[in-house]
């Protein structure tokens, strides 16, 4: 399934290339995390309070989390200290954001479409846990490979 600016959506099961197959894992271990803690918590709660549970669940299934990861901006061949961080990075590979919030909006999605071509990354994950159930709060995204950010100059 794709969304309006023609990224897949969590609805779309596995992708044609190999070098998924782990990051679609990844990413459904990701989401069972993040169902179960909305099942403990229920909707209504601050961002921040599903942030640091979804970390901690992460890391009870052993699986590498940073949380408030630096989003890399380089302009005209330097790096500048911005305030950009995604909510949480899984081993290095899949960026989440969390929201609560009572609808994701364009803008939610172009922030984190943004993170993924700021950081190289190419996957990336949007749950929205001010919902009834968290099936209607998942948003998968993928970038491009033509969508990667420009190397910057050594």
């Amino acid at each position: 399934m794709r969304n309006e600016w023609g990224r897949e959506t969590v609805g779309r099961r596995g992708m044609a290339d190999p070098e998924f197959a782990d990051v679609n894992e990844l990413t459904e271990l990701v989401i069972g995390a993040a169902l179960d803690v909305h099942r403990a918590l229920g909707p209504g709660l601050l961002e921040a309070t599903y942030e640091e549970c979804l970390a901690a669940e992460l890391g009870e299934r052993n699986v590498r989390c940073s949380r408030q990861v630096p989003v890399p901006l380089h302009y005209k061949a330097r790096r500048l200290d911005c305030v950009y961080r995604a909510d949480l990075l899984v081993d290095f590979r899949v960026v989440v954001e969390v929201k609560s919030v009572e609808r994701v909006l364009p803008l939610h999605e172009a922030q984190l479409l943004t993170y993924l071509r700021l950081g190289g990354w190419r996957v990336g994950l949007l749950f929205n846990f001010n919902v009834p159930v968290l099936r209607d709060g998942i948003l998968r995204v993928v970038a491009s490979e033509e969508w990667a950010p420009p190397i910057p100059p050594a």
